[in-house]
């Protein structure tokens, strides 16, 4: 179950259901494993290296990785292949990462911004070394998105670094400041930028303690068990000026990672200009297009701001 909360606690008492056993997203090994069972009915073409794609799928479930399977052996089914090769794995990669592909045409304006909004955040990602690294960047319209910039860590993760989380605001930000640079207007198109953003500067400031003005205390209590809508539990445990306080601070991460982004962006605009003509011309730029467009990645030195330009 998913909400062990709403069980009779007669069912829980010694003697019964009396072991909570939490399962993880599976580890490198445990995807492999999960990927060979159910490939085993599919013919896999030589150049399809299981090991590869458990590497490449960081985050994945179980019912994701079958879902990825499924998907490759339906796009190899589609092109009358007799075996399922490793571009049919990109594919479903993709599709099961960024969702189905919109048959939509933009006009050239929107066209435009989508591929400067998609490039702030691949330059972004691609020029910061505590990003994860950029997979692909696309201005293809998938899922509810009109582009999408996907993002591949290179390692299973169990935590993660104030450093790493200052990262990931500037480069979530980076869209809009791509925006705000190349258009001087934003466009709706951030909105789920906004959001990711808020959240992580909230969990920094009032959970995490990384705010020199809050100081080492997390101000939300939740019920102890790491289940679906948890946050339905929190309760607020600290007073009207405290809260004002976190929403000062929240506001103070978000807007010196935005003038962040700005900057590096600024000081790199000819290369955010190659990156948006060569989506608008390929519509999709994997990471080797990035490196002969860019340069090496991780080359950009950005020193700790404690939420301050």
């Amino acid at each position: 179950t998913n909400r062990p909360d709403v069980l009779d606690p007669a069912l829980l008492r010694p003697g019964r259901f009396d072991r909570h056993i939490t399962i993880d997203r599976p580890t490198k090994a445990g995807r492999l494993g999960i990927l060979k069972v159910h490939s085993r009915k599919v013919p896999l073409a030589d150049d399809v290296d299981l090991e590869e794609i458990a590497a490449a799928t960081i985050g994945f479930s179980g019912a994701e990785l079958k879902n990825l399977v499924n998907e490759a052996a339906l796009n190899a089914a589609r092109s009358s292949q007799t075996s399922v090769t490793r571009d049919d794995f990109d594919y479903a990669r993709d599709r099961v990462l960024m969702g189905p592909r919109r048959e939509e045409v933009l006009n050239k304006h929107e066209r435009e911004m989508t591929a400067y909004h998609e490039a702030g955040h691949a330059l972004l990602g691609w020029l910061l070394p505590e990003a994860d690294p950029v997979h692909k960047v696309t201005i293809i319209p998938r899922g509810r998105a009109l582009g999408v910039t996907q993002f591949l860590p290179d390692d299973d993760r169990y935590s993660i670094g104030e450093r790493r989380l200052q990262t990931q605001l500037i480069v979530a930000l980076g869209g809009r400041a791509a925006e705000k640079l190349v258009f001087d207007e934003f466009t709706a198109g951030g909105e789920g930028d906004l959001k990711q953003v808020t959240q992580i500067a909230r969990r920094m400031v009032a959970n995490w303690g990384m705010s020199e003005v809050i100081g080492p205390v997390a101000f939300t209590q939740v019920e102890d068990h790491p289940f679906l809508g948890k946050e339905i539990h929190e309760q607020r445990t600290y007073s009207d000026e405290t809260a004002r306080l976190i929403d000062q601070e929240i506001q103070r991460f978000l807007v010196g990672a935005a003038e962040n982004a700005m900057s590096i962006l600024k000081k790199h605009r000819d290369q955010l200009d190659s990156l948006a003509s060569a989506l608008q011309e390929h519509e999709s730029v994997d990471s080797k297009m990035l490196e002969e467009l860019i340069g090496k990645a991780g080359q950009y030195n950005l020193q700790e701001t404690n939420g301050k330009p």
